[in-house]
């Protein structure tokens, strides 16, 4: 995955408390594993009055001109709550959201944002509600997110501080997932199996 370190974007606010991952990808279309290709199903049953996706909800925020173009995500507590489905993210994603600012997420859904180049912003409510006021009246106003400074600055100017765990706070600097992470010591981990056969080699017997 990309490296993330600064970011900046369109803020749309979705005005709603405890989204859940199948409000985010609806079941009906997690039919492939690959991550590509799940935007356009993004929370389609609030952006679309028709089940094929052909008719537009013009009171879904992000169907809303000003906002199609959003890249930061505002909301509300508990956001990606109820199933771990992974594509939740990838929808997120291929959409063209890069950060996400909400009061809590539910913990899978981060960890599984952060595996996939999503920067979650936790703050407090208060300050959620000035960021929504911030979007609401400047619209096209841009907020910015720096991760190596853990700040968020709103369109206004007003910079927030934001808390993050260290590990993720490194994978994401770096592009990596878990996997690439640990790929990262190959060469200690093959060293090990050489040597671990070498004084067990009844282990490597077919």
């Amino acid at each position: 995955m990309e490296p993330f370190k600064t970011h900046k974007g369109i803020a749309a606010p979705l005005d709603r408390v405890n989204v859940d991952t199948d409000a985010i990808i609806p079941k009906q279309f997690l039919r492939k594993i690959e991550r590509t290709g799940f935007g356009k199903h993004l929370f389609h049953e609030w952006r679309f009055l028709d089940y094929e996706g052909t008719k537009e909800n013009p009171d879904f925020v992000l169907n809303r001109p000003e906002y199609r173009k959003a890249t930061i995500l505002l909301t509300r507590d508990n956001f990606g709550c109820g199933s771990s489905r992974e594509h939740a993210p990838w929808a997120l994603y291929d959409y063209g959201f890069r950060v996400i600012v909400a009061p809590s997420f539910a913990d899978i859904f981060y960890n599984n944002c952060t595996k996939n180049g999503i920067l979650l912003i936790p703050l407090k409510g208060s300050e959620i509600d000035e960021l929504f006021q911030q979007a609401i009246q400047q619209p096209m106003g841009l907020m910015s997110a720096d991760l190596e400074k853990q700040t968020l600055t709103g369109s206004n100017g007003k910079v927030y501080r934001f808390k993050i765990n260290a590990f993720a706070k490194t994978c994401l600097l770096k592009g990596l997932d878990q996997i690439g992470w640990t790929l990262q010591f190959e060469n200690k981990i093959k060293a090990f199996e050489d040597k671990a056969m070498a004084a067990r080699p009844w282990l490597n017997t077919p």
